[in-house]
């Protein structure tokens, strides 16, 4: 699949410097790229491969200026990491609209209800009542259980399972291993010490334009619903526990884990390994440091945290900055307790 530099900058809304004509098959980091390949430069700690690469093609911002000759064709964009991005993206869709048909072996239930221009893999299996929409993409052994329901344009990666009564957007990507609407870890603590299982009996919706990493687990509500609002993106091997409410275009990076009923707000950041309590709210557009632990509500929006128990960035970095100098502080204090007891000698000798 070959892209000319007057497609590629068609596109992306960009301007082009040098040759229009040429034209690259596939995409390479600037320092690997090989010709015939699209590269793209956005973080100036690799500009000193502008000038090296042998890339045919390079994305570069607009406001780049060049200190010496470039022999690719540029593409003068304002952000060239989203163009890049959109590129790729375009590029994706392109590979996955070809796959078509349905793969054998796979179930599909009598009442289940498919769209068009469908790829079902083989192994698939989709149980009674599901409704499948138009453009999905099913890779092999995914598992869609009875009364699920999947939008338009979404894709779900090999393995993927989806537990009964779930719903998924359109526009949703979700990818390898993940198990969508498994139950809540709900268990009730008996007399005799044993624990009586809570049935979960709710489900999980998953809106528009969500991305799901690998190995990922979202459980189903006890009662209600587990969300996931529009443009959520996830990270791989992250926990998502019943009844959780995660916001709109909130990104949560790896091996985070979200306790039941916790309500994540919109536009939130949270870093790898974090870890909250349950049944405790996080404000619109906070952003929580790797390995940091919530333990309590953040109720004012738009501020940082870190440590545990995660406190405001400020604060965190000025508890550290002291943990550093408790050394030299047990030093001085020794000094001054051997000053105080020599003045104390002196006096009762006096």
């Amino acid at each position: 699949m070959q892209f000319n530099a007057a497609q590629i900058a068609l596109l992306v809304n960009g301007k082009l410097e040098g040759d229009t004509s040429v034209s690259v098959s596939s995409f390479g980091k600037i320092e690997e790229a090989k010709p015939g390949q699209l590269s793209f430069l956005a973080n100036p700690k690799y500009e000193e491969y502008l000038y090296q690469t042998k890339a045919s093609i390079i994305i570069i911002n607009e406001s780049l200026e060049l200190k010496q000759p470039v022999s690719a064709t540029l593409v003068r964009v304002a952000d060239a990491y989203t163009a890049f991005a959109t590129l790729l993206a375009k590029y994706q869709e392109l590979i996955t609209q070809q796959l078509t048909g349905i793969q054998q072996p796979s179930y599909i239930a009598d009442s289940a209800t498919l769209g068009e221009n469908n790829f079902i893999g083989a192994f698939v299996y989709i149980g009674e009542n599901v409704r499948v929409g138009n453009n999905v993409k099913l890779f092999p052994s995914v598992v869609l259980g009875n009364n699920v329901t999947i939008g338009d344009n979404t894709i779900l990666h090999a393995g993927v399972k989806v537990y009964f009564d779930c719903v998924i957007g359109k526009n949703v990507t979700i990818h390898a291993g993940t198990v969508i609407g498994s139950d809540g870890f709900g268990y009730a603590p008996q007399k005799d010490g044993s624990y009586q299982k809570v049935p979960q009996i709710g489900n999980v919706v998953i809106e528009d334009f969500v991305e799901i990493g690998a190995n990922v687990t979202i459980d189903r509500a006890t009662m209600g619903s587990t969300i996931i609002h529009s443009g959520v993106k996830l990270d791989n091997l992250i926990q998502i526990a019943h009844n959780v409410e995660v916001g709109t275009d909130t990104v949560i990076a790896a091996q985070t884990g979200i306790s039941g009923s916790t309500k994540v707000g919109k536009n939130v950041m949270i870093g790898g390994q974090v870890g909250t309590a349950g049944h405790i709210q996080i404000a619109d557009g906070s952003k929580i440091n790797g390995q940091s632990g919530v333990t309590k509500s953040i109720k004012e929006p738009n501020k940082t945290f870190n440590g545990t128990p995660a406190v405001d960035f400020s604060t965190s970095m000025r508890v550290h900055a002291m943990s550093r100098n408790l050394p030299n502080l047990e030093k001085r204090v020794k000094e001054l307790e051997k000053m105080v007891e020599q003045l104390l000698s002196e006096r009762v000798n006096a």
